[in-house]
């Protein structure tokens, strides 16, 4: 099983165990005030390196202060950083994993207020700022600093290094025309943008030596208008080679793109492999691919297959450090799956916040959690509700030695998650249930479906603890005319579950993250849908990879949205209300779907003073949320109790 993606490849004069490299991830924390690394990263690192992973990126090291992209990322410029990076390595050796440092500078994609690169043209999506054109004189300074920064890497004691040529950070500002427009040596023709990169290669080889390994990431295409294409990258990997470049790592985007460099659940799998299959036709060293590439079969068709010879994952080995183990020993079903939401990777660190994982809360708390603490005393609970907050406590109390029992009153488990998971291209929300169903089987957790919490139930089990993640349900808005139209009136929930329909014409109440999935929804069927936002922005809880592939989506359906609207009333067949002083009338509808607020189901805690049970909330029961918040929670409870 997996006989290609498990098997050893040579880079450069080093040789990686397996076919997996850990993608370089800004991830934003384990940096101490100065930027030297802390206990936090380095257990970062050791989990994913104990996991089985051949090959590891630290992200974000920036080569000068002016090309820092995030403020809490090591700095490779600081010889003040190296003796926390020898201790960093030092802790890695043992696991067999080859440890790297992906080197960069932001360019006009940093996060600092002053901003340069090649020509002074803003980035067009993400970071705003005005940027400075680079003098010859500073061009030639940061090629050093390159140079100066792998050299550290080197005396560090890393195995090897990879310059971040991709994304629209600054070699790639360089490489492509619509961010330079410079006329001297270092813009216009190919030859001239490309030479800022190569002689950041000659440096490198001169201050780190030939053996010494060193990779390039770099994009098959920007998708970007006048950007860097597919036939400059089959242009450049052979000259990329003969400089004694040790792999070629295949990826795509910039900001702005109209392919994100980070896509979503929207984005087919395997997104950009076709981008290294051309490349590999060109040269003789490895080539990486990247891009949503999750299911290990899949992984292994690819090396099978010639499309590239390994296979870089980033948001998988945060969702699971233990992907490449399970995966080598078939235990598939064991992997704890991203679903693509970008929202604790990808949001979080361009808010400037440490980084984080929707479905794994352990991600940056590893340093926490490495001693394992064993309960002073082990009890028997029971849980209300399998929803994913349910079943995600359930499964941590049992890994604490706690007796479980979860009491379900539909006849499966998922809750409101199993209902979104249905909406278009929205289907991989099922693997992280099906990660926990899984596992509620595999530890034989004692499910009671079609039960609700009772008084009854509770005398049978006599828990000590009580867990109520019952979740909630649609809220119903006080609204002029919305209950005495002669629209059909339903809930998302209804809609989405198949237990409502509604016609041809459709007002969705609500634009956030489930007004617009219950649009999107909507208009896949071929129905023509208006969105009434009361808010200012459109699912302001989904990250911005996310949302804009949905908004793409809507673009090219049949939806009108509005946002910021203040309802007058709702009549027999539409709706009037007003966005500032605009009065607009909406007439010939045939029905309203609600999708705007929830609320907490919580009466089961009316049993709290009937039991001697302790009661504790959790999940959307303690307040509606996002399931970044929901599993956390439900983690943290079985922890702490």
């Amino acid at each position: 099983m997996l006989s290609n993606l498990f098997t050893p490849i040579k880079i450069g004069n080093i040789t990686s165990k397996n076919r997996l490299l850990m993608s370089a991830m800004s991830i934003n924390f384990g940096v101490d005030e100065n930027c030297c690394v802390t206990d936090q990263l380095i257990q970062y690192f050791i989990e994913r390196a104990k996991g089985g992973v051949g090959m590891m990126l630290v992200g974000g090291g920036s080569v000068h202060p002016l090309g820092q992209e995030l403020p809490d990322l090591p700095q490779m410029y600081n010889d003040d950083c190296i003796p926390s990076l020898k201790y960093m390595v030092q802790k890695i050796k043992k696991y067999n994993t080859l440890f790297g440092v992906q080197l960069m500078h932001g360019g006009r994609q940093s996060y600092l207020e002053e901003k340069v690169g090649p020509s002074p043209i803003p980035a067009p999506a993400v970071v705003k700022g005005k940027v400075r054109e680079l003098k010859i004189s500073e061009i030639k300074n940061l090629v050093s600093c390159f140079g100066d920064s792998a050299k550290r890497c080197k005396e560090s004691g890393f195995d090897f290094i990879e310059i971040h040529g991709a994304h629209g950070y600054l070699i790639n500002q360089f490489l492509a025309p619509n961010s330079n427009i410079r006329t001297d040596e270092y813009g216009g023709s190919f030859n001239n943008r490309t030479r800022f990169l190569f002689e950041i290669i000659e440096d490198i080889k001169i201050k780190t030596g030939k053996e010494f390994p060193v990779g390039i990431r770099i994009n098959g295409n920007d998708y970007i208008k006048n950007g860097w294409e597919l036939k400059d990258t089959l242009k450049i990997a052979p000259l990329l080679e003969k400089t004694g470049i040790a792999y070629l790592h295949i990826s795509g985007g910039v900001y702005g793109s109209t392919e994100l460099t980070i896509p979503s659940m929207y984005t087919k799998h395997g997104c950009f492999v076709y981008l290294a299959k051309e490349v590999k036709k060109y040269v003789n060293i490895p080539v990486i691919t990247v891009g949503r590439i999750k299911h290990p079969d899949h992984a292994d068709e690819i090396i099978k297959q010639g499309k590239a010879d390994i296979v870089s994952m980033g948001r998988s080995f945060l969702a699971d450090p233990y992907y490449p183990e399970k995966a080598k020993n078939g235990k598939f079903s064991q992997i704890r799956p991203c679903i693509g939401c970008c929202v604790g990777c990808i949001d979080a660190v361009l808010n400037k916040e440490p980084g984080s994982c929707v479905v794994n809360p352990d991600v940056g708390r590893e340093y926490k959690l490495k001693d394992k603490i064993i309960p002073d005393k082990l009890f028997k609970v029971l849980i209300a509700g399998g929803g994913p907050a349910g079943i995600a406590a359930a499964r941590q109390f049992i890994l604490q030695g706690h007796q479980v029992v979860i009491c379900e009153k539909e006849n499966h488990l998922g809750g409101l998650l199993s209902l979104a998971s249905k909406a278009p291209y929205r289907d991989e929300l099922n693997d992280i249930l099906d990660f926990f169903k899984n596992e509620i089987k595999r530890l034989n957790i004692e499910v009671r479906y079609n039960t609700k919490l009772s008084l009854n139930l509770i005398n049978e089990i006599n828990p000590d603890k009580i867990v109520i993640a019952t979740g909630s349900m649609p809220d119903m808005p006080i609204i002029k005319g919305l209950f005495q139209t002669k629209m059909d009136l339903v809930t998302n929930v209804d809609l989405i579950s198949g237990k409502e329909q509604v016609k041809d014409k459709v007002i969705v109440l609500g634009g956030g993250m489930t007004g617009l999935i219950t649009a999107d929804f909507l208009a896949d069927k071929g129905k023509q849908v208006v969105v009434l936002n009361r808010k200012k922005s459109f699912a302001e809880e989904m990250s911005s990879n996310d949302r804009y592939y949905l908004r793409e989506r809507l673009k090219k359906g049949n939806v009108v949205l509005y946002k910021n609207v203040s309802i007058k009333q709702f009549t027999d067949d539409g709706v009037i209300f007003k966005i500032d002083k605009n009065k607009i009338i909406l007439k010939k509808f045939d029905s309203i779907v609600l999708s705007e607020k929830q609320s907490s189901i919580r009466d089961a805690k009316k049993l709290e003073n009937k039991t001697r049970a302790k009661f504790y909330l959790i999940g959307d029961a303690k307040s509606p949320r996002h399931l970044m918040y929901c599993i956390n929670e439900a983690e943290e409870i079985a922890r702490s109790i």
